[in-house]
């Protein structure tokens, strides 16, 4: 059984996205991207702690030396919680003003995929990168129109991808020790009609959990792509989901109010909010890059 979404941060972000759950400093970060936001969010007291990063910043994650590292406008930075100070790990299309980053995930080995997208919505412009403990970086597939949704499935053998314009969710074969995908198929197909695929997390039972942009909704898909269950939410630009909380049993879902004309807005005054579902399911511990 699902409970309703209940708002537990008004963020007001404009674009928010990225949620991940530090098990280490029990907190849920995410970004607001457009703004260079990154919030830390404590829900044992509800207190939101927000650091400027200066550029818009697609991702965050969390990394092994207790750091965490962030896909931000001009590529991979390091992201020093206490200071707020970040340190360049990497460029990416940093000498491109048409671009930027967007949302991203680590795979098993401590490598963060991350990609990018067109900043004026021109069609197939973005990629999708690795970026390795060691550094280097690793164009894996292009052309890309907006780079979104990744994770894994438990077995660690499909990656899958959402490229929004397709209006799909794909699945890779995927080879974990070299970090390779290989042959691609649709898994999930959204009707325009009720939205664009967005962000995507895929919990312990290996079900696919998406939002969908200007769609309102979270669906929960199995592994052979059959629809199990639809969370309408209060919110029409709702963007990733992330698994949280002692029990990663807490389902956190990010919101924006970018794409949202005067009246939307002021039918949904919280777009932009954090909101939490109780699943009644399990999600998988967020994996750190660098280990």
């Amino acid at each position: 059984m699902t409970a309703e979404p209940e708002l537990v941060l008004d963020a007001r972000a404009e674009l928010g996205e990225g949620p991940i759950w530090d098990d280490a400093r029990e907190r849920l970060l995410f970004v607001d991207i457009m703004r260079g936001h990154v919030h830390e969010f404590d829900p044992s007291t509800g207190e939101d702690r927000v650091i400027e990063v200066g550029q818009p910043v697609g991702a965050i994650a969390p990394t092994v030396r207790g750091d965490w590292v962030i896909a931000a406008k001009d590529g991979f930075h390091r992201l020093d919680p206490a200071s707020g100070r970040t340190s360049l790990i990497a460029e990416v299309e940093a000498d491109r003003d048409d671009t930027r980053m967007n949302d991203g995930y680590v795979d098993s080995q401590g490598r963060l995929w991350a990609g990018t997208m067109g900043l004026d919505d021109g069609a197939d412009r973005g990629a999708l990168y690795r970026l390795d403990p060691d550094g280097r970086v690793h164009r894996m597939l292009a052309p890309v129109g907006i780079s979104n949704g990744i994770d894994w499935s438990p077995d660690d053998r499909t990656l899958y991808y959402v490229d929004t314009p397709t209006g799909r969710i794909d699945a890779y074969d995927y080879d974990p020790d070299r970090g390779v995908i290989g042959r691609r198929r649709p898994f999930v197909t959204i009707p325009s009609e009720v939205g664009y695929p967005d962000g995507l997390i895929v919990d312990a039972a290996g079900y696919v959990w998406l939002c969908l942009w200007k769609g309102g909704e979270v669906r929960r898909f199995d592994s052979d792509g059959r629809l199990d269950r639809v969370v309408a939410m209060p919110v029409t630009l709702t963007t990733k989901c992330a698994f949280g909380g002692p029990d990663l049993d807490d389902l956190y879902v990010t919101s924006a109010w970018i794409d949202l004309d005067e009246h939307e807005r002021a039918q949904q005054p919280n777009a932009g909010g954090l909101y939490r579902i109780r699943t009644g399911l399990r999600g998988r511990p967020a994996r750190r890059f660098g280990g």
